[in-house]
């Protein structure tokens, strides 16, 4: 079967497609501006990466079955993916948060300004049970 037609993975890019769109809107009208970055950026409201995880586990249930070995592959991936997500990624925007304060602090009014850190990396538990409840709404809506 082709990648393209496979229900499986169909599911899982629908879910972080789904979630990115969800992202785009979300965002604009939270900062009340366009921003056309917002459709392939990480972190924010919801998660892709556990909207796509979560999917590809949903459908695979489906299709394989809560017994087979690929379906408890995909739902390890899921919980590394989210965990992540929601901890080693979150807090490394944190600190670079953190250091782009310090850098302000530093210039202190000074004209010449360094390139800013990227603060949205990771996500909130809230944004990733979001992104995971997307994920597995996918499947159930879309029978292949």
């Amino acid at each position: 079967m082709d990648l393209i037609t496979n229900y499986n993975f169909i599911c899982a890019a629908a879910g972080w497609i789904s979630a990115q769109i969800l992202k785009f809107i979300i965002g604009t009208i939270r900062y009340k501006r366009f921003d056309i970055s917002l459709i392939v950026s990480s972190g924010g409201m919801p998660s892709s990466h556990s909207a796509m995880v979560c999917a590809l586990a949903a459908s695979l249930i489906r299709t394989v079955g809560a017994g087979s070995p690929v379906f408890a592959v995909s739902v390890a991936l899921a919980v590394i993916t989210m965990y992540d997500a929601a901890n080693v990624r979150r807090y490394s925007g944190e600190h670079a948060r953190l250091l782009n304060i310090i850098i302000d602090d530093m210039i202190n009014g000074k004209e010449i300004r360094p390139k800013e850190l990227k603060e949205l990396i990771g996500h909130t538990p809230l944004q990733v049970i979001a992104g995971a409840c997307l994920g597995i709404f996918i499947p159930l809506v879309y029978r292949g």
